[in-house]
């Protein structure tokens, strides 16, 4: 078995990925099993400056904030702001303080001054306005969205004024209240004002739709798209609050869910603008149902990359990572009766790995999956390897 492990595996780049594949993806999901390390942010920058030399790919998409990562975006296309700000409010869950992060904008930026707009490298983050401590109010997505719609059609049209969107969101710590996690009681997401919020997101969603050939002529297509992910993002948000405020024992499925069908609608409007690198938890990017255990038990839902996967079938790949050691996260040799102990004994570092024969040169009775020893890190699943496209092993993750 140990002969026919080392044969699955090569050094990792962008040619020997895509050989592993029927044809090149219009997404490319590179999963990671902890968030905020450099090594294995390292590692994803230097495949998408590969992905984008030698295979066409224009855009990276991150789990990050949708709407702060538009401005990081309009940084790496056009300039607007500077690296610091970017760096600062460009990005959610902390990722702006990663220095591999920064490195990866600032190339961006390089890589596109003085190149025509049809060259430009596009950057996009594809999660929600969310935190695990609870989700933004839906004021930002719902006045772009009205403030785009309100410049271009007849006022007679707009389903409510802007006053009225205002009066209705009320002051946004009633959105954003930490304590709505754990206690739904406190939660303004079915309040009436919240049920008018949603209808009048859904009128001007439609008006959206209903006025697209309009729009596009009188704005261009990057604004259209840009007021459509406002449009996802406020509906979104809503939907998410409502639930927030659910007191039945689906609640956290639930929430969990509508998370990860904000990241699959994301992910399918990147999909249509070209080829894409994806990066974010393996968790989100597998073909698999994902799971977690919190407060209330266990809970389990489908995927973003479950969800994408399912409508774009051969045009999405998803390739996971698994690792050795974090030492300094508690993370250690990895024991050799797991996956991840069987590749630790191989000389390359870090491989790639062909998941599917991986899977095969391990027969019926895969080893059992390795434990955790804390909550950031989900080791990789050994039943999971026949629905993995490819599979990237990092012996030792550094700290930084």
């Amino acid at each position: 078995m140990a002969t026919d492990i080392k044969d699955t595996a090569q050094a990792v780049d962008a040619a020997a990925l895509m050989g592993l594949l029927p044809a090149r993806p219009r997404l490319l999901a590179l999963g990671e099993p902890t968030h905020g390390e450099d090594t294995l942010l390292e590692l994803r920058n230097e495949l998408f400056r590969q992905l984008v030399e030698q295979e066409g790919y224009r855009t990276i998409a991150i789990e990050s904030d949708c709407m702060r990562g538009l401005a990081v975006d309009d940084y790496v296309t056009s300039g607007t702001g500077t690296l610091d700000e970017v760096m600062e409010h460009g990005f959610s869950h902390g990722w702006g303080a990663c220095a591999a992060n920064r490195e990866l904008v600032r190339w961006m930026r390089a890589h596109n001054d003085g190149r025509p707009a049809s060259e430009r490298l596009r950057f996009a983050g594809f999660d929600g306005p969310l935190e695990i401590t609870g989700a933004a109010s839906p004021r930002q997505a719902l006045t772009a969205l009205h403030g785009y719609l309100a410049a271009r059609v007849d006022a007679d049209l707009l389903p409510c004024t802007a006053e009225t969107l205002d009066h209705l969101l009320g002051a946004d710590d009633r959105w954003t209240d930490p304590a709505v996690m754990r206690d739904p009681a406190r939660s303004v997401g079915q309040s009436a004002e919240a049920g008018r919020l949603r209808l009048l997101a859904d009128d001007l969603v439609t008006l959206l739709d209903v006025r697209t050939p309009h729009l596009i002529t009188a704005t261009s297509r990057d604004d259209w798209e840009r007021a459509r992910l406002y449009g996802r993002t406020a509906t979104g948000l809503l939907r998410y609050h409502h639930s927030m405020a659910d007191t039945s024992p689906t609640r956290m499925t639930r929430v969990c869910a509508l998370r990860d069908s904000m990241m699959a609608d994301n992910l399918l409007a990147v999909a249509a603008r070209g080829p894409a690198l994806v990066y974010a938890h393996n968790s989100h990017l597998q073909r698999e149902k994902s799971s977690m255990r919190m407060w209330e038990g266990r809970v389990e839902w489908w995927s973003a990359g479950a969800l994408v996967s399912s409508r774009l079938g051969g045009e999405y790949a998803f390739v996971a990572t698994a690792l050795g050691t974090i030492r300094h996260q508690g993370v250690d040799t990895p024991p050799p009766d797991t996956v991840e102990g069987l590749l630790y004994a191989l000389p390359q570092d870090p491989c790639l790995v062909d998941a599917r024969r991986l899977s095969t040169a391990l027969g019926d009775t895969p080893p059992a999956p390795r434990a955790s020893p804390w909550f950031g890190y989900a080791p990789l699943d050994p039943a999971h390897l026949a629905t993995v496209d490819g599979l990237v092993f990092v012996k030792d993750v550094l700290r930084s």
